[in-house]
């Protein structure tokens, strides 16, 4: 059954029996047993007479699977892999309005950096790195909206103030395929970002290591692309 819904989920058109059963490697007959069984439960729909399509049914059990999908507990094994390969704090975040909220944080203990990330704190999406991969999402205009309507107000030396320079670091954002945050939050932490989508390629969170300026490794930056496409894949990206 697994094998036969597989292979109807590789055709776009309806496929016939026969094409089926030489693409799982069933005999027709069987083949066609376990379609009329897939058929009346609806997981199957006879798109015409000998030929198949996945049934409404799929979709709508892939709906309450996906309403109750965690991000949270699913990044969490991801989470403490990358704490261990890194020994630095790991966090995960998503968007509220203007600001990243902290969902969750695993951290180090040998780092007694003081730092905005907690479970539950929030930061301007244009200081961190997880909120400028949020604001890379928006395009060009929604950018210039976010601009006009915090004013870009600056916490360090080193937060981007200018619509002009934060435009240029999302370029290259968008090019490396994470973002960091050069004690734009706070002087003498630093953090690599990299993002998180579902199964529609929604960017639904953010996962990040932050550190003390001089531990960190710009090397990170593929261990926290890897593990946030690993977090990704887990709660049915497939881009």
């Amino acid at each position: 059954m697994t094998r036969l819904l597989e292979v109807l989920a590789r055709h776009e058109q309806p496929a016939a029996l026969k094409a089926l059963a030489q693409a799982s490697g069933l005999h027709p007959s069987t083949t066609h047993r376990i379609l009329a069984a897939l058929a009346s439960d609806r997981l199957v729909e006879r798109a015409e007479p000998g030929s198949y399509r996945l049934g409404i049914r799929l979709l709508e059990l892939g709906n309450l699977v996906k309403a109750r999908i965690s991000v949270r507990e699913h990044a969490l094994p991801h989470m403490r892999e990358l704490h261990a390969a890194t020994g630095e704090a790991v966090n995960l975040s998503v968007r509220h309005d203007d600001e990243i909220v902290y969902v969750e944080r695993t951290s180090a203990d040998r780092s007694h950096m003081r730092v905005v990330n907690i479970v539950g704190a929030r930061a301007p999406l244009h200081i961190t790195a997880v909120g400028k991969l949020f604001l890379l999402e928006d395009g060009p205009e929604g950018l210039r909206t976010y601009s006009q309507r915090t004013h870009l107000p600056q916490y360090t030396r080193n937060t981007i103030t200018s619509a002009g320079a934060l435009d240029r670091e999302l370029e290259r954002i968008r090019k490396s395929g994470y973002a960091v945050d050069n004690e734009e939050a706070e002087l003498g932490v630093r953090c690599i970002g990299a993002g998180v989508r579902d199964d529609s390629g929604a960017l639904v969170a953010g996962l990040s290591v932050s550190a003390p300026a001089e531990r960190m490794k710009s090397a990170w930056s593929s261990l926290v692309r890897k593990t946030a496409e690993n977090i990704s894949r887990s709660i049915g990206y497939r881009g």
